[in-house]
């Protein structure tokens, strides 16, 4: 297939994602089903997100624009991609580079996350039988060209192991954090509060930790927070949050509660499901310049950052460890 006749696909695809097919809403229930933090809020946001962002034929044709990709790949090779499961279709974007760029895909998905991904590559097979020689589904990605991998920092030292003879692009653990200044409105602090809490905080654009001038009022920010306190109701959140609840109660610490979050003072970016760290920082200036390109962090957000509330839905060309993986599949 050709690079138009692709990019045709992938609009149709879009088009059946935001449709109210049956067959696609079945699948998401059987997806939230399978796996008990994929709550059908969450399938929704995610899904709406990738065929309104990534799936529309002006945006895919200005984005491959950049990358001169030849109109067919005579140069075609199959890449493996390991899949994570923390949060819906997370490996989407990696399917769909190299789709894009003419090339084959071998896919490793999560048990966590093997519904959705499997029944698109299916509807993509049926819109074009031609296309099912570009997708294959494997638990043992063996005899591939190059590997995309995403994983835990300890899951990366393996794939770095097996794949370090490859072309490879290998993702480890990260997360994002929000800077704050105390001039923030209220709907600043909502649209905060979707960065912290979709997906249940779990994936690496949910921010995890604020910064905070050392006269900050939290009063304002735990209200606008309250927005999800309906999580907290959550069976699986729930135990999260209750253990580490009494964890600070066990060691008599300090912390802060929306009801659904608990708010705490301590250094590290990462924090557990059910948790907000904070630290207080005296120069903004600086705060920026030690933060800026950290390799633990993917976004931050603040009023001179990526705006609040937006971490959830990233640009098509926004790639997820800022190693651009159109340009890599274009040199292979």
């Amino acid at each position: 297939m050709n690079l138009q006749h692709r990019i045709d696909l992938l609009t149709r695809l879009g088009d059946y994602m935001l449709s109210p097919d049956p067959a696609w809403q079945e699948v998401k229930e059987k997806a939230s089903v399978e796996n008990g933090w994929f709550i059908p809020e969450f399938i929704e946001i995610a899904t709406k997100n990738i065929a309104t962002t990534f799936l529309q034929k002006d945006k895919l044709q200005a984005w491959t624009a950049n990358y001169q990709l030849q109109t067919t790949n005579h140069k075609a090779v199959t890449v493996g991609i390991v899949m994570a499961g923390n949060i819906p279709l997370v490996g989407f974007h990696d399917w769909l580079c190299v789709f894009l760029s003419g090339h084959r895909s071998m896919i490793k998905p999560s048990s966590s996350d093997q519904v959705l991904i499997r029944h698109l590559v299916e509807k993509m097979v049926e819109f074009e039988t031609a296309s099912h020689e570009l997708f294959m589904f494997s638990e043992m990605l063996k005899g591939c060209d190059a590997y995309i991998a995403t994983g835990s920092n300890n899951s990366s030292r393996y794939f770095e192991y097996y794949f370090d003879k490859y072309p490879h692009i290998i993702r480890r653990n990260r997360t994002s954090v929000a800077i704050l200044d105390g001039k923030e409105t209220q709907d600043d602090l909502k649209n905060l509060s979707d960065d912290v809490y979709l997906f249940f905080g779990r994936g690496c654009r949910n921010v995890t930790k604020l910064y905070t001038p050392t006269d900050y009022d939290f009063v304002p920010l735990l209200e606008a927070f309250k927005k999800y306190n309906r999580l907290a109701d959550h069976h699986k959140y729930k135990n999260n949050l209750d253990y580490n609840l009494a964890i600070y109660i066990l060691n008599k610490k300090f912390y802060m509660s929306t009801g659904s979050l608990l708010v705490v003072e301590e250094p590290s970016f990462f924090a557990p499901v059910g948790q907000l760290n904070y630290e207080f920082y005296t120069d903004k200036n600086s705060l920026v310049r030690s933060l800026a390109g950290h390799p633990d962090l993917q976004c931050i957000i603040g009023r001179e950052q990526a705006p609040f509330g937006s971490s959830q839905s990233p640009a098509i060309g926004e790639f997820a460890d800022g190693v651009d993986t159109m340009a890599f599949l274009t040199n292979l």
